[in-house]
């Protein structure tokens, strides 16, 4: 393995898809595939669960409860990894990710869905880890950038399949075979682990030390404010929040004691340049956890399809990925004015949205359902132009020695954003309609509130991301 630039430069995209790259790189990219597409599954084929089995007030927890144990699973990862080997720790993934899937095609009801959901989200997190550190184990040095390049564009894929597979099986009246469909690519990505991966980590193993009770309370946190979300009552509601958030202040003074570390030195305060990049990513990641119930919306109150509500809400993360792609290799001045316009997009998206969700002439307006198409790439392309420059900005930030820290925190600052902003999403949604008086009428109502109130999100990122330099 060679460090010489001039060796990494004369790589190829083709050099991946060759002889025993070609498999090695659909075992990787086919672990993000799976954790990415069953999301866009899910989120396309939940009304449809409701509809069946019930549950509706459990609506936002199969996001909460899949990403909470995503987190708890992405930050096992690397201790699976030392431990087991490559061969072996993916195959365990594959196995929690595959038994998910079984338990949820056979669910009678919403709260046994809930539990194939965790193990979904303990392999899957597991599977998203692993997918990114074993490019440094797998390939050689000239092949890392254009691997991860690979593995990232796999979000875009799932963009494409998942609302395609969930809408298929939803409108047939059979969503089970969505989580059954899963199970063929999964035993063929273990076919592959099987005869490629190595069974053991060549690489030099770093001895880090795992932050269980900050990983566990940070679980709690998202899971008290779910569980406060369930009644109609404001005062339990307000207990949940609290003692979430109080969690989380807890977290904020035990991390780093023993020598154990979640989040790099200064995340939790906003003195630092970490805590203000941190805390301006949750925002962003909040504005666009609204996509949770568009689908429920448009399928209720505007009678679309399971299939086309899915790709609709898929929009809105085409336009992270077309933002991305857009912003990624800018530099100099205009990196500024792409931060500070980022959060100005998505709150003017969100507005919009509050207002043309609820409207019953959306879909007899083509103008109308312009501006809301626009709307909902907003959302996402308003976070997408930010992120790669936000991501950039926490490795630059980063203490000395923790470097590798920072780069992994950002999947944890994220999946933590996204599990808690789905909680509160819950609690928003199930207290202004969708639970009382249900039905088209709630649906109009909790989508004012929903699309309102989670604008606050990035007007305050507004003002917050100006001060990051």
């Amino acid at each position: 393995m060679s460090n010489d630039p001039s060796t990494i430069t004369q790589a190829k995209w083709a050099d991946l898809l060759r002889g025993t790259n070609a498999l090695l790189t659909i075992a990787l990219t086919g672990g993000v595939a799976l954790h990415a597409i069953n999301i866009y599954i899910v989120t396309t084929i939940l009304p449809s669960v409701v509809n069946d089995i019930g549950g509706l007030e459990y609506y936002a927890w199969n996001t909460t409860i899949f990403v909470a144990t995503s987190i708890v699973g992405s930050a096992l990862s690397s201790k699976i990894l030392n431990n087991l080997g490559p061969k072996f720790a993916y195959l365990i993934a594959l196995l929690l990710f595959s038994l998910g899937s079984i338990w949820c095609a056979a669910s009678p009801s919403m709260l046994s869905l809930l539990v194939g959901r965790a193990f979904q989200g303990l392999g899957g997190g597991i599977l998203f880890a692993l997918s990114y550190a074993l490019i440094r184990v797998v390939f050689p040095e000239n092949l890392w950038s254009r691997a991860m390049g690979i593995v990232s564009g796999m979000w875009g894929i799932a963009t494409l399949c998942g609302p395609a597979i969930g809408g298929i099986f939803a409108q047939g009246g059979h969503w089970r075979w969505a989580f059954w469909s899963l199970l063929p690519v999964a035993i063929l990505l273990a076919l592959i682990v099987i005869n490629q991966l190595p069974r053991k980590n060549n690489h030099a193993q770093q001895a880090n030390k795992l932050p269980l009770l900050a990983i566990i309370l940070l679980v709690a946190s998202v899971l008290t404010i779910s569980i406060g979300s369930l009644s109609s009552d404001l005062l339990s509601n307000t207990i949940g929040l609290l003692v979430g958030i109080g969690i989380l202040v807890t977290i904020a003074l035990i991390d780093g004691k023993n020598g154990k570390r979640l989040l790099p030195t200064g995340s939790y305060s906003l003195k630092s340049a970490l805590g203000i990049i941190y805390l301006t990513m949750s925002l962003l990641v909040g504005g666009m956890t609204t996509e949770i119930y568009v689908p429920y919306f448009l399928q209720t109150i505007h009678h679309f399809s399971p299939l086309s509500a899915g790709y609709l809400t898929a929009i809105m993360a085409a336009g992270w990925t077309i933002g991305a792609l857009f912003s990624a290799n800018k530099t100099g001045s205009i990196v500024l004015k792409i931060l500070r316009a980022g959060p100005v997009i998505i709150f003017m998206s969100l507005v919009v949205l509050a207002i043309l969700t609820p409207n019953l002439q959306l879909v007899h307006s083509i103008a109308l359902f312009i501006i809301y198409l626009i709307a909902m790439m907003g959302v996402g392309l308003g976070i997408g132009i930010c992120w790669p420059h936000l991501v950039l900005r926490v490795f630059n930030a980063a203490p000395k020695g923790e470097e590798n820290l920072a780069s992994s925190s950002v999947i944890t600052v994220q999946l933590y954003a996204t599990a808690l902003s789905a909680a509160l999403v819950g609690v928003v949604v199930n207290n202004t309609g969708l639970i009382n008086p249900r039905g088209v009428e709630g649906a109009q109502q909790a989508s004012v509130w929903l699309f309102s109130l989670f604008a606050i999100c990035p007007f305050l990122g507004i003002f917050l991301i100006r001060k990051v330099k």
